[in-house]
Protein backbone atom coordinates (compact mmCIF):
# COMPACT_ATOMS: atom_id res chain seq x y z
CA UNK A 1 0.00 0.00 0.00
CA UNK A 2 1.21 3.37 -0.68
CA UNK A 3 2.02 5.68 2.06
CA UNK A 4 -0.10 8.24 1.08
CA UNK A 5 -3.42 5.76 1.00
CA UNK A 6 -2.01 4.61 4.54
CA UNK A 7 -1.63 7.85 5.99
CA UNK A 8 -5.21 9.13 4.63
CA UNK A 9 -6.42 5.56 6.75
CA UNK A 10 -4.68 5.83 9.83
CA UNK A 11 -4.73 9.87 10.34
CA UNK A 12 -8.75 9.33 9.86
CA UNK A 13 -8.63 6.12 12.09
CA UNK A 14 -7.52 8.62 15.11
CA UNK A 15 -10.06 11.08 14.58
CA UNK A 16 -12.11 9.29 17.32
CA UNK A 17 -9.35 10.05 20.48
CA UNK A 18 -9.29 13.38 21.92
CA UNK A 19 -6.90 12.91 24.36
CA UNK A 20 -4.35 14.92 22.31
CA UNK A 21 -3.11 17.88 24.68
CA UNK A 22 -0.04 18.73 25.42
CA UNK A 23 -0.44 20.67 28.34
CA UNK A 24 2.38 20.39 30.65
CA UNK A 25 4.82 19.08 28.37
CA UNK A 26 8.55 20.20 29.52
CA UNK A 27 9.29 23.17 26.70
CA UNK A 28 12.01 21.54 24.61
CA UNK A 29 14.35 23.37 22.12
CA UNK A 30 17.41 22.52 19.59
CA UNK A 31 19.40 24.21 21.49
CA UNK A 32 22.87 22.60 21.69
CA UNK A 33 21.87 20.08 19.27
CA UNK A 34 18.57 17.75 17.27
CA UNK A 35 15.93 19.00 16.24
CA UNK A 36 12.41 20.06 16.75
CA UNK A 37 10.88 22.55 19.77
CA UNK A 38 7.49 22.82 21.70
CA UNK A 39 8.62 26.41 22.54
CA UNK A 40 7.72 28.32 19.10
CA UNK A 41 4.41 28.95 17.03
CA UNK A 42 3.63 25.94 15.80
CA UNK A 43 -2.39 18.44 11.56
CA UNK A 44 -3.82 18.63 14.79
CA UNK A 45 -4.09 22.07 16.83
CA UNK A 46 -2.80 21.63 20.69
CA UNK A 47 -2.43 24.40 23.56
CA UNK A 48 -0.48 24.23 26.16
CA UNK A 49 -0.61 26.08 29.39
CA UNK A 50 0.44 29.40 28.15
CA UNK A 51 -1.37 29.53 25.08
CA UNK A 52 1.03 28.88 22.31
CA UNK A 53 -0.40 26.22 19.53
CA UNK A 54 1.35 23.60 18.33
CA UNK A 55 0.24 20.98 15.78
CA UNK A 56 0.55 17.00 15.75
CA UNK A 57 0.67 14.76 13.71
CA UNK A 58 -2.08 12.50 14.65
CA UNK A 59 -2.30 9.16 13.71
CA UNK A 60 -2.25 5.63 14.73
CA UNK A 61 -0.30 2.80 14.34
CA UNK A 62 -2.52 0.48 12.77
CA UNK A 63 -5.56 -0.45 12.64
CA UNK A 64 -5.94 -3.98 12.62
CA UNK A 65 -6.68 -4.99 16.01
CA UNK A 66 -7.28 -8.41 17.97
CA UNK A 67 -10.33 -6.85 20.09
CA UNK A 68 -13.69 -6.57 19.34
CA UNK A 69 -14.90 -3.67 21.42
CA UNK A 70 -18.54 -3.47 19.93
CA UNK A 71 -18.14 0.60 20.14
CA UNK A 72 -15.11 0.35 18.30
CA UNK A 73 -14.86 0.97 14.23
CA UNK A 74 -11.34 -0.41 14.22
CA UNK A 75 -12.58 -3.83 16.32
CA UNK A 76 -11.78 -7.24 14.57
CA UNK A 77 -15.00 -7.65 12.93
CA UNK A 78 -15.41 -4.67 11.21
CA UNK A 79 -15.49 -4.36 7.59
CA UNK A 80 -13.20 -1.27 7.15
CA UNK A 81 -9.73 -0.71 5.01
CA UNK A 82 -7.30 -1.41 6.97
CA UNK A 83 -3.33 -0.15 7.31
CA UNK A 84 -0.03 -0.60 8.85
CA UNK A 85 2.95 1.76 9.23
CA UNK A 86 6.50 0.22 10.14
CA UNK A 87 8.06 1.92 13.30
CA UNK A 88 10.34 3.48 10.48
CA UNK A 89 7.32 4.99 8.41
CA UNK A 90 6.32 6.69 11.41
CA UNK A 91 9.75 8.33 12.26
CA UNK A 92 10.21 9.55 8.83
CA UNK A 93 6.93 10.69 8.45
CA UNK A 94 7.21 12.65 11.33
CA UNK A 95 10.83 14.13 10.57
CA UNK A 96 9.27 15.06 7.16
CA UNK A 97 6.45 17.00 8.41
CA UNK A 98 8.47 18.83 10.83
CA UNK A 99 11.00 19.82 8.46
CA UNK A 100 8.15 21.05 6.03
CA UNK A 101 6.98 23.14 9.28
CA UNK A 102 3.45 21.44 9.15
CA UNK A 103 3.75 19.94 13.43
CA UNK A 104 5.99 20.04 16.17
CA UNK A 105 5.29 17.08 17.81
CA UNK A 106 3.41 13.39 17.54
CA UNK A 107 0.33 12.04 18.93
CA UNK A 108 0.56 8.19 18.38
CA UNK A 109 -2.10 5.47 19.23
CA UNK A 110 -2.48 2.36 18.04
CA UNK A 111 -4.94 -0.83 17.52
CA UNK A 112 -3.65 -3.97 19.04
CA UNK A 113 -1.86 -6.73 16.89
CA UNK A 114 -0.14 -9.97 17.54
CA UNK A 115 0.07 -8.94 21.34
CA UNK A 116 -0.47 -5.83 23.83
CA UNK A 117 2.84 -6.34 24.63
CA UNK A 118 4.04 -6.36 20.73
CA UNK A 119 2.63 -3.40 20.06
CA UNK A 120 3.81 -1.21 22.56
CA UNK A 121 7.08 -2.55 21.56
CA UNK A 122 6.38 -1.15 17.77
CA UNK A 123 4.90 2.57 19.97
CA UNK A 124 8.39 3.09 22.52
CA UNK A 125 10.10 1.92 19.39
CA UNK A 126 8.88 4.97 17.53
CA UNK A 127 9.37 7.48 20.46
CA UNK A 128 13.02 5.61 20.94
CA UNK A 129 14.35 6.37 17.71
CA UNK A 130 12.84 9.69 17.25
CA UNK A 131 14.85 10.94 20.38
CA UNK A 132 17.85 8.73 20.35
CA UNK A 133 18.77 8.62 16.42
CA UNK A 134 17.21 11.46 15.33
CA UNK A 135 17.17 13.99 18.33
CA UNK A 136 13.72 15.07 17.81
CA UNK A 137 12.85 17.40 21.32
CA UNK A 138 9.74 17.90 19.90
CA UNK A 139 6.18 17.29 21.47
CA UNK A 140 5.10 13.04 21.51
CA UNK A 141 2.05 11.94 23.03
CA UNK A 142 1.72 7.98 23.38
CA UNK A 143 -1.31 6.04 23.87
CA UNK A 144 0.51 3.30 26.25
CA UNK A 145 -1.57 -0.50 26.21
CA UNK A 146 -2.31 -0.78 30.11
CA UNK A 147 -2.02 -5.06 29.21
CA UNK A 148 1.48 -4.78 27.82
CA UNK A 149 4.82 -5.42 29.51
CA UNK A 150 5.33 -2.88 32.66
CA UNK A 151 8.79 -2.42 32.04
CA UNK A 152 7.98 -1.34 28.51
CA UNK A 153 5.24 1.70 30.16
CA UNK A 154 8.36 2.52 32.06
CA UNK A 155 10.71 2.94 29.01
CA UNK A 156 7.53 4.74 27.36
CA UNK A 157 7.75 7.86 29.73
CA UNK A 158 11.42 8.25 29.28
CA UNK A 159 10.73 9.21 25.64
CA UNK A 160 7.15 10.75 25.34
CA UNK A 161 6.37 14.21 27.12
CA UNK A 162 2.60 12.88 27.92
CA UNK A 163 1.14 9.04 28.35
CA UNK A 164 -2.53 8.38 28.56
CA UNK A 165 -4.49 5.14 28.96
CA UNK A 166 -7.72 5.21 27.89
CA UNK A 167 -10.32 3.63 30.39
CA UNK A 168 -13.02 3.35 27.71
CA UNK A 169 -16.36 3.65 29.80
CA UNK A 170 -17.37 5.72 33.06
CA UNK A 171 -18.64 2.08 34.78
CA UNK A 172 -17.28 -1.89 35.31
CA UNK A 173 -20.41 -2.96 34.21
CA UNK A 174 -20.29 -0.82 30.72
CA UNK A 175 -16.64 -2.16 30.41
CA UNK A 176 -17.87 -5.62 30.79
CA UNK A 177 -20.76 -5.30 28.72
CA UNK A 178 -19.26 -3.55 25.35
CA UNK A 179 -15.27 -4.36 25.84
CA UNK A 180 -15.56 -7.43 27.35
CA UNK A 181 -11.73 -8.93 26.11
CA UNK A 182 -10.51 -5.49 28.56
CA UNK A 183 -10.58 -5.57 32.03
CA UNK A 184 -10.99 -2.69 34.37
CA UNK A 185 -9.06 -3.56 37.23
CA UNK A 186 -5.81 -4.32 34.58
CA UNK A 187 -6.59 -0.46 33.20
CA UNK A 188 -6.46 0.82 36.60
CA UNK A 189 -3.40 -1.32 37.41
CA UNK A 190 -1.43 0.71 34.24
CA UNK A 191 -2.76 4.00 35.40
CA UNK A 192 -1.33 3.72 39.08
CA UNK A 193 2.16 2.24 37.95
CA UNK A 194 2.30 5.56 35.60
CA UNK A 195 1.61 7.71 38.83
CA UNK A 196 4.20 6.58 40.36
CA UNK A 197 6.56 6.20 37.81
CA UNK A 198 6.24 10.54 37.77
CA UNK A 199 5.91 10.86 41.35
CA UNK A 200 9.17 9.13 41.72
CA UNK A 201 10.55 10.90 38.77
CA UNK A 202 9.42 14.24 40.08
CA UNK A 203 10.43 13.51 43.60
CA UNK A 204 14.35 12.43 42.39
CA UNK A 205 14.05 15.52 40.22
CA UNK A 206 13.49 17.74 43.12
CA UNK A 207 16.06 16.18 45.49
CA UNK A 208 18.84 16.46 42.57
CA UNK A 209 18.02 20.40 41.91
CA UNK A 210 18.48 20.64 45.75
CA UNK A 211 21.64 18.98 45.57
CA UNK A 212 22.54 21.10 42.65
CA UNK A 213 21.69 24.22 45.04
CA UNK A 214 24.08 23.35 47.68
CA UNK A 215 26.83 22.49 45.06
CA UNK A 216 26.73 26.12 43.81
CA UNK A 217 30.34 27.13 44.43
CA UNK A 218 31.80 24.30 42.83
CA UNK A 219 32.92 23.42 39.29
CA UNK A 220 29.82 22.96 37.11
CA UNK A 221 31.23 19.73 36.01
CA UNK A 222 30.89 18.47 39.76
CA UNK A 223 27.27 19.26 40.12
CA UNK A 224 24.80 16.68 40.47
CA UNK A 225 22.74 15.79 36.89
CA UNK A 226 19.11 15.92 37.30
CA UNK A 227 17.62 12.78 36.27
CA UNK A 228 15.50 12.85 33.21
CA UNK A 229 11.66 13.67 33.84
CA UNK A 230 9.48 10.96 33.58
CA UNK A 231 6.07 11.73 31.10
CA UNK A 232 6.85 15.52 32.13
CA UNK A 233 3.16 16.30 30.18
CA UNK A 234 1.80 13.48 33.41
CA UNK A 235 -1.35 10.90 32.02
CA UNK A 236 -4.56 11.28 30.63
CA UNK A 237 -7.75 9.15 29.61
CA UNK A 238 -10.74 9.39 28.02
CA UNK A 239 -13.89 8.07 28.04
CA UNK A 240 -16.92 7.46 25.55
CA UNK A 241 -19.99 9.59 26.83
CA UNK A 242 -23.80 7.94 25.56
CA UNK A 243 -22.50 4.27 24.23
CA UNK A 244 -24.11 2.42 27.13
CA UNK A 245 -26.41 3.65 30.56
CA UNK A 246 -24.10 5.16 32.24
CA UNK A 247 -25.44 8.69 33.70
CA UNK A 248 -23.82 12.05 33.97
CA UNK A 249 -23.45 11.14 37.72
CA UNK A 250 -21.31 8.31 36.98
CA UNK A 251 -18.97 9.80 34.44
CA UNK A 252 -18.44 13.00 36.86
CA UNK A 253 -17.87 11.00 39.96
CA UNK A 254 -15.66 8.42 37.80
CA UNK A 255 -13.86 11.28 36.74
CA UNK A 256 -13.21 12.79 40.36
CA UNK A 257 -11.67 9.36 41.31
CA UNK A 258 -9.28 9.46 38.80
CA UNK A 259 -8.18 13.00 39.52
CA UNK A 260 -7.81 11.92 43.23
CA UNK A 261 -6.63 8.45 42.75
CA UNK A 262 -4.05 8.89 39.97
CA UNK A 263 -3.23 12.87 39.72
CA UNK A 264 -4.22 12.43 35.97
CA UNK A 265 -3.77 15.98 33.76
CA UNK A 266 -6.38 15.25 32.06
CA UNK A 267 -9.88 13.40 31.26
CA UNK A 268 -11.75 14.00 28.32
CA UNK A 269 -14.81 12.94 26.76
CA UNK A 270 -16.10 11.31 23.66
CA UNK A 271 -19.52 11.46 22.37
CA UNK A 272 -20.56 7.97 21.16
CA UNK A 273 -20.54 7.88 17.19
CA UNK A 274 -22.75 5.38 16.17
CA UNK A 275 -20.57 2.66 13.76
CA UNK A 276 -21.69 0.15 11.12
CA UNK A 277 -22.81 -3.13 11.74
CA UNK A 278 -23.17 -1.92 15.14
CA UNK A 279 -25.14 -4.37 17.73
CA UNK A 280 -28.12 -3.90 19.50
CA UNK A 281 -26.29 -3.27 23.05
CA UNK A 282 -25.22 0.11 20.89
CA UNK A 283 -27.62 3.37 20.83
CA UNK A 284 -28.57 3.62 17.27
CA UNK A 285 -28.18 7.74 17.46
CA UNK A 286 -25.06 9.99 19.24
CA UNK A 287 -25.84 11.48 22.41
CA UNK A 288 -26.36 15.18 21.75
CA UNK A 289 -23.01 17.27 21.90
CA UNK A 290 -24.06 19.62 24.08
CA UNK A 291 -24.10 16.82 26.44
CA UNK A 292 -20.00 16.65 26.14
CA UNK A 293 -20.00 20.03 26.05
CA UNK A 294 -21.81 20.39 29.84
CA UNK A 295 -19.51 16.94 30.84
CA UNK A 296 -16.31 19.24 30.25
CA UNK A 297 -17.65 22.68 31.96
CA UNK A 298 -18.63 20.06 34.99
CA UNK A 299 -14.94 18.67 34.67
CA UNK A 300 -14.01 22.00 34.96
CA UNK A 301 -15.80 23.52 38.02
CA UNK A 302 -14.02 20.12 39.75
CA UNK A 303 -10.45 21.17 38.58
CA UNK A 304 -10.58 24.60 39.40
CA UNK A 305 -13.31 25.75 41.05
CA UNK A 306 -13.62 23.37 44.17
CA UNK A 307 -17.16 21.57 43.58
CA UNK A 308 -17.38 18.34 44.46
CA UNK A 309 -18.80 15.52 42.11
CA UNK A 310 -21.97 15.49 44.29
CA UNK A 311 -22.83 18.61 43.86
CA UNK A 312 -22.20 18.98 40.48
CA UNK A 313 -24.62 16.21 39.61
CA UNK A 314 -27.42 16.17 42.15
CA UNK A 315 -29.86 13.11 41.76
CA UNK A 316 -33.16 13.56 39.31
CA UNK A 317 -35.76 12.48 37.59
CA UNK A 318 -36.73 8.79 38.20
CA UNK A 319 -32.87 8.58 39.88
CA UNK A 320 -31.23 9.77 36.67
CA UNK A 321 -28.29 12.32 37.51
CA UNK A 322 -27.89 14.49 34.23
CA UNK A 323 -26.84 17.70 33.91
CA UNK A 324 -29.02 20.64 32.69
CA UNK A 325 -29.06 20.88 28.42
CA UNK A 326 -30.44 24.54 29.53
CA UNK A 327 -28.02 25.97 31.59
CA UNK A 328 -24.31 25.73 32.58
CA UNK A 329 -23.51 23.38 35.35
CA UNK A 330 -22.40 26.51 38.06
CA UNK A 331 -25.30 28.64 37.26
CA UNK A 332 -27.64 25.31 37.42
CA UNK A 333 -25.94 24.90 41.18
CA UNK A 334 -26.31 28.32 41.99
CA UNK A 335 -30.32 27.84 40.65
CA UNK A 336 -30.96 25.47 42.50
CA UNK A 337 -29.24 27.14 46.05
CA UNK A 338 -30.27 30.26 45.79
CA UNK A 339 -30.45 30.83 49.76
CA UNK A 340 -26.77 31.37 49.61
CA UNK A 341 -26.94 34.69 47.02
CA UNK A 342 -26.66 37.10 46.71
CA UNK A 343 -22.89 37.14 47.47
CA UNK A 344 -21.35 40.35 48.70
CA UNK A 345 -18.02 41.37 46.27
CA UNK A 346 -16.54 42.77 49.06
CA UNK A 347 -16.66 40.56 51.58
CA UNK A 348 -17.05 37.12 50.41
CA UNK A 349 -14.05 34.27 50.58
CA UNK A 350 -12.56 33.27 47.33
CA UNK A 351 -14.29 30.14 47.46
CA UNK A 352 -17.48 31.64 47.41
CA UNK A 353 -16.81 34.00 44.70
CA UNK A 354 -15.92 31.21 42.34
CA UNK A 355 -19.49 30.37 42.41
CA UNK A 356 -21.14 33.07 41.26
CA UNK A 357 -22.65 32.31 37.56
CA UNK A 358 -20.54 34.35 35.26
CA UNK A 359 -17.14 34.86 36.92
CA UNK A 360 -14.15 32.94 35.73
CA UNK A 361 -11.13 32.33 38.19
CA UNK A 362 -9.46 35.40 36.41
CA UNK A 363 -12.26 37.54 37.40
CA UNK A 364 -12.09 36.48 40.46
CA UNK A 365 -8.61 36.98 41.26
CA UNK A 366 -9.07 41.02 39.53
CA UNK A 367 -11.82 41.18 42.13
CA UNK A 368 -9.65 40.01 44.95
CA UNK A 369 -6.81 42.44 44.16
CA UNK A 370 -8.99 45.56 43.81
CA UNK A 371 -11.08 44.87 46.92
CA UNK A 372 -7.67 44.95 49.17
CA UNK A 373 -7.37 49.11 48.60
CA UNK A 374 -11.31 49.73 48.36
CA UNK A 375 -14.53 48.94 47.95
CA UNK A 376 -16.11 47.18 45.11
CA UNK A 377 -19.06 49.40 42.89
CA UNK A 378 -20.93 48.57 40.39
CA UNK A 379 -18.93 50.02 37.58
CA UNK A 380 -16.05 47.23 38.51
CA UNK A 381 -18.59 44.81 37.29
CA UNK A 382 -18.66 45.93 34.19
CA UNK A 383 -15.05 46.42 33.78
CA UNK A 384 -14.76 42.73 33.77
CA UNK A 385 -16.30 42.51 30.71
CA UNK A 386 -18.54 39.26 32.47
CA UNK A 387 -22.03 38.46 31.16
CA UNK A 388 -23.54 41.02 33.34
CA UNK A 389 -27.31 39.26 33.27
CA UNK A 390 -26.00 36.03 34.39
CA UNK A 391 -23.71 37.74 37.20
CA UNK A 392 -25.83 40.50 38.49
CA UNK A 393 -28.74 38.20 39.83
CA UNK A 394 -25.94 36.66 42.38
CA UNK A 395 -24.09 39.33 43.73
CA UNK A 396 -23.95 42.79 45.70
CA UNK A 397 -22.31 45.32 46.08
CA UNK A 398 -21.78 48.94 46.65
CA UNK A 399 -24.23 50.56 44.57
CA UNK A 400 -26.13 47.49 43.23
CA UNK A 401 -28.38 44.70 45.02
CA UNK A 402 -30.05 42.27 43.03
CA UNK A 403 -33.42 43.11 45.68
CA UNK A 404 -35.77 40.31 45.28
CA UNK A 405 -34.58 38.71 41.75
CA UNK A 406 -33.33 35.86 43.27
CA UNK A 407 -37.22 34.87 44.25
CA UNK A 408 -38.35 35.74 40.32
CA UNK A 409 -39.90 32.05 39.34
CA UNK A 410 -38.54 33.49 36.02
CA UNK A 411 -35.48 33.75 36.40
CA UNK A 412 -34.19 30.06 35.04
CA UNK A 413 -35.75 30.80 31.96
CA UNK A 414 -34.70 33.79 31.39
CA UNK A 415 -30.95 32.93 31.92
CA UNK A 416 -30.98 30.51 28.84
CA UNK A 417 -28.91 31.23 26.58
CA UNK A 418 -29.31 28.86 23.19
CA UNK A 419 -25.78 27.64 22.33
CA UNK A 420 -24.82 25.19 19.33
CA UNK A 421 -21.30 23.77 20.87
CA UNK A 422 -18.66 22.88 18.92
CA UNK A 423 -16.97 19.19 19.32
CA UNK A 424 -14.61 19.87 22.22
CA UNK A 425 -10.81 19.39 20.75
CA UNK A 426 -7.37 19.60 22.69
CA UNK A 427 -7.41 23.74 23.44
CA UNK A 428 -9.31 22.35 26.66
CA UNK A 429 -5.87 21.97 28.77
Amino acid sequence: MELQTKLAILADAAKYDASCSSSGSAKRNAVGGGMGSTEGAGICHSYTPDGRCISLLKILLTNFCVYDCKYCINRVSSNIPRARFSVAEVVNLTLDFYRRNCIEGLFLSSGIIRSPTYTMEQLVGVARSLRLDHGFKGYIHLKTIPDADAELLAQAGLYADRLSINIELPTVQGLAQLAPEKDSATIHQAMGRLHDHIATSKAERKDAASRAIVSMPQSRRTRPTAPKAFAPGGQSTQMIVGADGADDGDIIVTSSRLYTGYGLRRVYYSAFSPIPDATADLPLIAPPLVREHRLYQADWLMRFYGFEAHEIVPPGAQGKRMLSVEHDPKLAWALAHREQFPVNLNTAPREMLLRVPGLGVGSVDKLLAVRRFRQLRSADIERLRVPQSKVLPFVECQGWSPGRSLDDPLLAARLVQPMAPQPVQASLF
